[in-house]
């Protein structure tokens, strides 16, 4: 009987979503190698995400109340510190900006091997199987980690916990060399299209190069309007500037699971694919029947989006 310890995320007073992927995660590795699981929380309002967090599934929560702001050096010190307190197996993270920020140096800190983005994990209690994409998520690969290992898990690849669960809420008195922090949180500036986060949408109405040139976006922008959605696009509308790059899903942008998206003369390529197969419900809007995108959606119309989008626009105002 080994345990599993999975750590969460957070940003800017907010859990995220993988939060709640990774007990998912963590649950299924705790149930093979037969022990419980543990999460950390570190910085912020411990508290409060403590209680948010506690699912079925979880065995014991570890607030660390260092902090208010996500800080390399104080979650590889607590993480490795709890570490050594709980010796667990496996040490899972979230395949995030922070998580891999922090999880190789926990690794290297803790001498074990590390595997990140993985969609997969199981265990015989011996060796950990991991399954990562590759080649922009043309092929899957498996790999073999003996022993106690290190894992970030890719947001989107698990469901979040659900139901009310009874676990154990402690603090956790890290022991925090603060001569050894190298760098604070001062503040945030927002960037270009900041007060957009397009991984809170509940419905997204997503662009490709199908819509032919930036003059004709005003299309789309009414479309949403009537759903009351929020607009988001693959990566050749960033490129050409004519949305933001925080309006961008893939692989390169960012991973989003709405309860509806609309892909609107989106092709499907993989990296795009990547970034939102999550979603609850997939609409495909394509005058390629054959387009990769079709092979995901739930609802498909193959028409020319000109047509389409106007027609779609009128009905839901």
């Amino acid at each position: 009987m080994t345990d599993i310890l999975a750590v969460t995320d957070h940003r800017r007073g907010e859990l995220r979503d993988v939060s709640y992927e990774i007990i998912t995660a963590g649950r299924q590795l705790a149930d093979e190698t037969g022990g419980d699981l543990h999460l950390a929380v570190i910085s912020g309002t411990v508290d409060e995400f403590a209680e948010k967090l506690n699912r079925e599934g979880v065995d014991a929560i570890h607030t660390v109340d260092y902090g208010e702001e996500f800080n390399h050096d104080v979650y590889a010190q607590a993480i490795t510190q709890l570490y050594d307190e709980l010796a667990p197996q496996y040490v899972l993270a979230p395949n995030s900006v922070n998580g891999l920020d922090y999880a190789p140096a926990v690794a290297t800190q803790l001498d074990l091997p590390i595997v990140t983005d993985t969609i997969d994990l199981e265990t015989d209690g011996e060796t950990l199987i991991a399954t990562r994409e590759m080649y922009g998520g043309k092929v899957e690969t498996t790999n073999e980690l003996e022993g106690n290992a290190v894992a970030t898990i890719r947001s989107a690849e698990w469901p979040q916990a659900e139901g009310t669960g009874d676990a154990a809420i402690e603090a956790f008195d890290a022991d925090i060399d603060e001569d050894a922090i190298g760098s604070t949180v001062n503040g945030f500036e927002e960037v270009a299209g900041g007060d957009v986060d397009i991984t809170e949408a509940d419905v997204l109405v997503s662009v490709g190069r199908g819509i032919e040139e930036e003059d004709n976006l005003p299309l789309i922008e009414e479309l949403a309007d009537a759903l009351g959605a929020t607009v988001s696009s693959s990566r050749p509308i960033v490129d050409n500037g004519w949305l933001p790059k925080n309006r961008q899903v893939g692989q390169s942008g960012k991973v989003v699971t709405p309860d509806v998206y609309i892909a609107i003369g989106i092709s499907g390529a993989v990296q795009h694919v990547a970034g939102m197969k999550g979603s609850d419900t997939i609409v495909a809007i394509n005058t390629d029947p054959n387009a990769p995108i079709m092979d995901i959606a739930d609802y498909a119309i193959v028409d020319d989006l000109f047509d389409v989008v106007p027609a779609l626009t009128e009905a839901f105002q």
